[in-house]
Formats: structure tokens, sequence, C-alpha cells
């Protein structure tokens, strides 16, 4: 009999940085199609047989319909209680990308933000503090 190890899914967020003419506009929030329901960073399951960033760039022109360039990792968010579905390890990585996002696949919507902006006690799972890290990290 074989060992199957049970370990938690493997997901990959990322915070768009959009940009027109060198010129920073803010992030892109999803509003999200399924429970739960709220704002969140796009971002999905890593699919076996693809590596995280591969499923990064996927899911972001997924739900956004945005072509992004990976420009550094944020974290690994493990926190067993993220995710009230399941336990749930995500990389979070920030890219940067141009355009206008637009809402797909599980997105019912998706939309810039300034980063004044942020409704921060909207947003969905843990994606709160990944926000605020960002937000810190962009102060160094």
């Amino acid at each position: 009999m074989a060992f199957t190890p049970k370990t938690p899914f493997l997901t990959t967020d990322g915070i768009i940085e959009v940009y027109e003419n060198d010129s920073f506009n803010g992030i892109v929030l999803i509003e999200r199609k399924n429970e739960p329901r709220g704002l969140a960073l796009p971002g999905g399951f890593v699919d076996v047989g693809e590596c995280v960033e591969d499923a990064l760039i996927r899911e972001m022109k997924e739900e956004t319909n945005l072509d992004v360039q990976i420009d550094k990792l944020l974290g690994v968010y493990s926190d067993p209680g993220r995710d009230s579905r399941f336990h749930t390890a995500s990389v979070v990585y920030v890219a940067k990308a141009t355009g206008e996002p637009k809402g797909g696949d599980d997105a019912k919507e998706a939309k810039l933000y300034a980063l004044n902006e942020i409704p921060m006690d909207k947003l969905v799972f843990d994606h709160a503090k990944i926000v605020e890290d960002y937000l810190l990290s962009r102060e160094d």
C-alpha cells in the first residue's frame, strides 16, 4: 500500500502593480464569484506539473486579463486558518502590468485601487495582512 502524504494545498497570489507611462496607478483587487465572497488579491491553485511562477502568470491572466511580469517574492503565507475551506500555503509575488484589469474566471470583477483607497475591511482570507506586508515593503 502506497503512502500518500496529506499536505496543504499550494496556491499563489499576486499583488499586481499597474503602471501607465512609468507612472504607478495602484494595485488590482478582484471581487470573488465564489465563497468566501468579498475582495481579494487575484490568485489560485498551482496545478500538478506547474511551477509556482507559471501558475501566478496564468492566474493573473485568467482573473484580470493582464499580462504580468514578476518583480519579486513578497512571502509565503501558510497559517492553517488563512482559508476557512481547507489548509492552503500561498506563495505571494509582486508583479507589474500595464492596461485596464477586466474580471474573468473566478473573478466577478477586477478593479484598480490607489494604495490609500484599498478597503482593507472587505478583504477575505488573510489578504489584509498580505497587503499590509506589501505596503510596509514599499517603505523600505
